[in-house]
């Protein structure tokens, strides 16, 4: 079985179960326990990071449960907390992971270039004065897409022997009104790589690194080394792509 989710990250300690913290997993989990009897542990698609939210997060699952599909989506939706819905559910083949069958996640992150405080987005954008130059971040951006060692771009390795490869489809930057969108897609990400991209853009963006500086740091090998982390209530998990399959809102 299969479920898209959909989330605001704000009260979670990430995705992950974590003990005596409130997790994404925990909830769905519990939700899944309460309506079918079971003891269920899910797979995710994507590692949330704690307070990142979700638009197409996939969760895949083991079930004896034999009510209709649409019972998934009410009956969790019942018991779980307002802030995590699931959208859709589909029956798999045994052989489907969530994670491992994913060909490619695509992740936003929103940044709001305002000077004065908000109330209304301070846990769904990352706010920051500006002024950035559109130019320049898009020119970055540009030199991350394709297959390179992203370990500068990347928080702690679990091991010296981790492979920090992977693949970037594409890296857009485009500016709505007050509001930019950092729109990234890959084969996988490593731990923070997303948010420290973005964090190295806006840098390049305010002039404090030069383009330079930018290719320079990105070849490193050093482990967050390229630039600073932006803050996770900026990012959101969009959507995750599988072959031949496709899960889409009720």
């Amino acid at each position: 079985m299969a479920l898209l989710l959909e989330y605001q990250g704000t009260r979670y300690a990430g995705f992950q179960v974590q003990r005596g913290r409130p997790t994404v997993q925990g909830a769905v989990q519990e939700a899944l326990a309460r309506l079918t009897g079971e003891r269920i542990r899910i797979a995710g698609a994507s590692r949330t990071d704690a307070g990142a939210h979700a638009k197409g997060q996939v969760v895949s699952f083991a079930t004896r449960f034999g009510h209709p599909v649409l019972t998934f989506v009410t009956g969790l939706n019942h018991f779980l907390p307002e802030d995590i819905r699931v959208l859709a559910a589909q029956d798999m083949l045994w052989s489907f992971h969530a994670r491992r069958s994913a060909r490619s996640r695509e992740y936003r992150y929103v940044v709001l270039e305002q000077r004065s405080p908000t109330a209304l987005l301070r846990h769904l954008a990352y706010q920051a004065p500006g002024p950035f130059d559109l130019d320049k971040m898009e020119a970055a951006a540009a030199l991350l897409v394709g297959e390179r060692d992203f370990a500068p771009f990347a928080g702690p390795l679990e091991g010296a022997r981790k492979s920090a490869v992977r693949t970037v489809y594409r890296f857009r930057v485009r500016r709505q009104g007050r509001f930019l969108f950092f729109t990234v897609e890959g084969n996988a990400f490593l731990p923070q790589q997303i948010r420290r991209m973005v964090g190295t853009l806006l840098e390049v963006g305010q002039s404090a690194m030069t383009l330079r500086e930018f290719r320079k740091r990105a070849v490193g090998r050093k482990p967050a080394s390229a630039g600073p982390c932006a803050p996770a209530h900026g990012l959101y998990l969009m959507r995750v792509t599988y072959s031949n399959v496709s899960l889409q809102a009720e």
